[in-house]
């Protein structure tokens, strides 16, 4: 029988011993390469950028069967290099399919750096660990839990340096392409999944901002925080473990040949793999990103953090504004910014989660404190609906439940930013994030044209309504076949949910948020 005045001791133990990573790690230091201007996707990205001298090239990737082809096809067209940055990396059937085309490239003999978050992929050691063994891929995880056999109880024993974490979403082909935006390695993202499709944008761009899109990846790669799998594991992994991962990605893929998915997206990789330019908008790009470093200072030293580069751009907002973020908390700074933008005659739009739809509640228990006073001052809210992409899932396999994740920005429909940004402390202050503001009328009319004309179908209205009392309630206008409805309870959810929400109201947690 255990001893409880022992136990304690020993998880202090635990606790202690799995905060601390290697010391003799090796790793060496890389950068994109540069002399990759022969190459079929330069060519491609050169007949694209004609006419549009210092511009770069935009297609927007709204629906998640194209986001994820988009992904396949420049992998299977790299001669030169790959590098791949991501948060989440699911082991399910676009991870496989996204995992066997980086491998096919490396045997081709392109270069393929991969760098994931260690808590956000929660990725199998052993799996990386054989990709790792391939002579043209390496592997490195952001920030990683010390402890692989304990990881709950590493997260706990080292919560201050762990609980920073890097958001980043990037895919960069030959330094020639580039794709940035809201969706991780997963069937929720891709329209894959049976269960949740999450609204996302993802944008592949061409032209000068790749240049800087590396830059930034090679920031992060270089970090300190970014450590190679084989060094943290100290070991490497084995020829028979590479070929064995090698013979059972291929076996998947061939057993899901015919599956409703893949089926299903054949026919749009014609689209994506045509010459023509149809679908692209041209601008001045700006990529913006947290310094990898913010994960080692103090939440509240500003230096290297992504919101305030938005400033140096010199953009001021004259007469719209569009915001699109899943995970939406203001707080008190940023309600007073929007109702101070309303009150100089700006449009204010703002598109996030209900509380039916949303994967975090807690996220949404914060956003519901500042709900009032947005609505007070003039600001425009709409919440999405679970319903939102009714028969939009067709190009993939369909779906019960939508939940939005696109994180995106229109500024008076001149300039669009898509990127890993939620407006919330945690993007803001604790996680870094990436993301390309594009200066394209075009593309920005195109974004707010979509969202703009749906937003009554896809999301509830929010709105305050005076009652015979004289009271102020919130109320959610639902628009329907049969015109409008009015409801004044969280709507799609029932008692116990808000009641939870409730609950969750009053923990103070909002800055971890």
């Amino acid at each position: 029988m255990w001893n409880v005045r022992l136990l304690f001791p020993l998880v202090g133990l635990l606790l202690a011993g799995c905060a601390t990573l290697p010391t003799n790690i090796e790793r060496a230091e890389s950068h994109t390469m540069s002399d990759t201007d022969n190459t079929r996707l330069a060519q491609a990205s050169r007949s694209k950028l004609q006419g549009h001298a210092g511009e770069s090239a935009f297609l927007p990737l709204p629906s998640g069967v194209d986001a994820l082809l988009a992904r396949i096809v420049l992998a299977e067209a790299a001669e030169r290099s790959l590098d791949v940055q991501y948060y989440i990396w699911h082991n399910d059937l676009t991870g496989r399919h996204f995992g066997n085309a980086l491998l096919r490239a490396a045997d081709r003999g392109v270069r393929v750096r991969v760098l994931i978050d260690d808590v956000g992929a929660k990725a199998n050691d052993e799996t990386l660990l054989a990709l790792d063994a391939h002579p043209a891929i390496e592997i490195r995880l952001f920030n990683p839990i010390a402890s692989r056999s304990f990881r709950g109880i590493g997260m706990l024993g080292d919560f201050t340096r762990l609980n920073r974490r890097m958001h980043n979403k990037a895919f960069v082909a030959d330094n020639q392409a580039a794709i940035l935006g809201g969706r991780n390695i997963g069937d929720e993202y891709f329209e894959a999944s049976g269960t949740v499709a999450f609204g996302d944008l993802d944008v592949l761009t061409l032209g000068p901002a790749v240049a800087e899109v590396s830059g930034a990846f090679d920031r992060f790669w270089n970090s300190p925080a970014s450590i190679p799998v084989a060094g943290l594991l100290q070991r490497k992994g084995t020829a028979a473990s590479l070929e064995a991962t090698r013979a059972s990605l291929a076996a998947f893929v061939e057993q899901q040949r015919d599956s409703p998915y893949v089926a299903n997206a054949r026919p749009r990789l014609d689209r994506l793999l045509s010459a023509d330019a149809a679908g692209f908008s041209w601008g001045k790009a700006h990529v913006l990103f947290d310094d990898p470093a913010k994960v080692s200072r103090d939440r509240e030293d500003a230096a290297g953090h992504l919101i305030p580069q938005f400033g140096g751009l010199g953009m001021r907002i004259h007469k719209e504004l569009l915001v699109v973020s899943p995970y939406f908390i203001p707080g008190k700074a940023g309600v007073a910014w929007l109702r101070a933008l309303v009150e100089r005659g700006v449009r204010v739009t703002v598109l996030t989660n209900s509380l039916a739809a949303t994967d975090v509640g807690m996220v949404h228990a914060g956003y519901s404190r500042y709900r009032e006073s947005l609505l007070e001052g003039g600001v425009r809210l709409f919440e999405y609906r679970p319903e939102a992409l009714g028969k939009a899932g067709k190009e993939g396999i369909g779906s019960s439940r939508a939940s939005l994740h696109a994180k995106t920005f229109v500024f008076d429909h001149q300039a669009v930013f898509i990127g890993s940004l939620n407006l919330d402390p945690r993007s803001m202050q604790l996680n870094t994030e990436i993301g390309v503001v594009c200066e394209s009328a075009s593309l920005a009319q195109e974004v707010a044209g979509k969202l703009e004309g749906n937003l009554d179908r896809i999301a509830w209205r929010v709105e305050r309504v005076t009652d015979p009392s004289g009271a102020t309630r919130v109320s959610w206008v639902e628009t329907g076949e049969g015109g409008e409805r009015r409801l004044f309870d969280e709507p799609g959810v029932g008692l116990l949910r808000r009641l939870s929400l409730w609950v969750l109201g009053l923990l103070p947690i909002e800055a971890q948020l």
